[in-house]
C-alpha cells in the first residue's frame, strides 16, 4: 500500500482488516476483511476514503461486495496465504519428486 501523508492508502488487489479502528461500524463483531477494488477519488473528511471491495471469508472467498467508508489510519493490511490469494503453489506431480 502507497503512503500518504504517513498513512497507508489501499490499491485495487490489497486486502485490508476493517476493525473499530477504521470506522465506529466495524467494531467488535462486526469487523471484516476486504480485498479493494477501487479507492473513490471523491472528496471527504481529511483522513477518511471510501472503499469498494469484496467481503473476505476465513477461506479466502469472496462472499459479498461493499462500498465503505473508513479512516485510512485505521486500516490493516492482511497478509494472505498461497490458497487465499489466489495462487496455487507448485506440483511437483510428473517431475519425479
Amino acid at each position: 500500500m502507497p503512503k500518504m501523508s504517513g498513512v497507508l492508502v489501499p490499491k485495487p488487489g490489497d486486502v485490508v482488516l476493517l476493525d473499530g479502528r477504521a470506522s465506529v461500524q466495524f467494531a467488535g463483531d462486526r469487523a471484516l476483511v476486504l480485498r479493494v477494488i477501487q479507492v473513490s477519488e471523491r472528496p471527504t473528511y481529511h483522513g477518511w476514503c471510501w472503499l469498494t471491495g469484496y467481503a473476505i471469508d476465513r477461506a479466502g472467498d469472496a462472499v459479498g461486495r461493499r462500498e465503505v467508508f473508513v479512516q485510512l489510519a485505521g486500516l490493516r493490511p492482511v497478509p494472505l496465504s498461497p490458497r487465499q490469494s489466489g495462487h496455487r503453489a507448485a506440483s511437483t506431480r510428473g517431475r519425479g519428486v
